[in-house]
């Protein structure tokens, strides 16, 4: 089943917004085996509404559409909806005690514009939005759906959430989505495609091979558009790849590093903190945000300048001054300042040279030391990530996060 998306929004045109409900909304319903055709963002334009919806529908049978039902007056989808499916714009009492329901949680008070946002077309099917004011509504043509949801990024996934079983029921699917993602490292992407060429080539139509980049690995994944019938061969195809990738396999399912690192320590039962420099607490940011996170991270230590490096982490002020901040000897003294200095069991630690300035030719910039401490031992090496400073300090978050995953299985 392939549908279609649209995203109504100016602030979505020029970048003040971040388009995420187009994804949110691929991810629900690839759940159920259903592929987006096409995704538009389009301006709160009458025309453009219209255009969008004619193409949409030309091509699939269910459009999902976000934004523009707000009170103001540059919020024009509703009005737009009324002139293309018909009808009148009619005054619901449901939607206006649902309304009040969400002020009186907020403690706030209700005026004209918000009354507004009980009047919807005569020719749509409300469904509530009960964490917000502008309701969903649910639109039939000749055989065909669009389902108009608001904008705001947490209202829209609590309206895909009620949306998705009455579509799934509406438009049943003979075929379902078997997806399966492997973390590969230490591997480049052509490299990987080289090895995976003869098997990608004679994949099965149902299959589909994607590879996707990403700071410090390639995340593998391949999607089987199957019947129930066809199952136990999505399952080969499965056990084939991982048998290719081999041992630049870092983890057999798409999960956040930090995910993966926090699962490591708490079946050994370690503790880890983070001692960083360059990365300015991106690791320990990471690492707190997954849930559960306490039971294994510490705490960590953002030491930027050498006076917090030596009264914080214990680095010898000898060692920076023969060696510099951003090097071997400091990063390992920086790690097991941290074990004990934090009474954590392992230690991740960085320092390097982000940029855009501060550069040599000796350490140029996108140099990084990285190492990492576990019960004492410690390993470290130096990298050179290429990018502007925000991709200097994401990749040397994921490769140092690596590091320590690579090394806790080792022990």
């Amino acid at each position: 089943m392939k549908f279609s998306i649209i995203a109504v929004g100016d602030e979505l045109l020029i970048g003040q917004v971040n388009d995420t409900n187009t994804g949110e909304i691929a991810r629900r319903f690839g759940e159920i085996g259903w592929e987006v055709n096409d995704a538009l963002v389009i301006a709160d334009d009458a025309d453009a509404i219209t255009s969008a919806i004619d193409r949409a529908f030309r091509a699939t049978d269910v459009v999902l559409m976000t934004g523009g039902l707000g009170p103001t007056k540059d919020d024009i989808t509703k009005a737009t909806l009324l002139r293309y499916f018909g009808g009148e714009m009619i005054y619901d009492e449901t939607v206006l005690a649902n309304i009040e329901k969400v002020f009186e949680r907020r403690g706030l008070k209700m005026n004209e514009l918000t009354h507004r946002q009980a009047e919807v077309p005569s020719s749509c099917e409300v469904i509530q939005n009960e964490v917000g004011t502008a309701p969903i509504m649910w639109f039939e043509k000749t055989g065909k759906v669009l389902v108009s949801m608001p904008g705001v990024p947490f209202e829209m996934r609590a309206a895909l959430e009620k949306i998705a079983p009455k579509l799934e029921a509406r438009f049943p699917n003979d075929l379902k989505i078997v997806r399966r993602t492997l973390l590969v490292t230490d591997i480049t992407e052509s490299a990987l495609a080289q090895r995976l060429e003869a098997w990608e080539t004679n994949l099965p139509k149902f299959a589909h091979l994607a590879y996707l980049p990403q700071p410090g690995l390639i995340r593998l994944r391949l999607d089987c558009h199957i019947s129930e019938k066809e199952t136990d061969d999505a399952a080969r195809l499965f056990d084939e790849m991982r048998t290719l990738v081999g041992d630049n396999l870092l983890f057999d399912d798409d999960l956040p590093l930090e995910a993966i690192l926090l699962d490591e320590l708490k079946r050994r039962e370690l503790t880890v903190a983070t001692a960083e420099s360059c990365t300015g607490g991106n690791i320990a940011h990471r690492i707190t945000s997954i849930a559960g996170s306490s039971e294994a991270f510490v705490g960590g230590i953002v030491a930027y300048s050498n006076k917090v490096k030596i009264s914080q982490l214990g680095v010898n002020a000898n060692t920076l001054t023969e060696y510099g901040a951003v090097s071997i000897p400091v990063v390992e003294q920086m790690a097991t300042g941290a074990c004990r200095r934090l009474g954590a069991d392992c230690a991740i630690a960085t320092s390097g040279i982000a940029g855009p300035g501060g550069g040599t030719e000796e350490k140029p910039v996108g140099t990084v030391c990285i190492a990492v401490a576990i019960n004492g031992q410690v390993t470290s090496e130096t990298r050179r990530f290429p990018g502007n400073r925000e991709r200097v300090i994401d990749r040397a978050t994921s490769t140092a996060i690596i590091s320590l995953i690579k090394e806790l299985r080792k022990h």
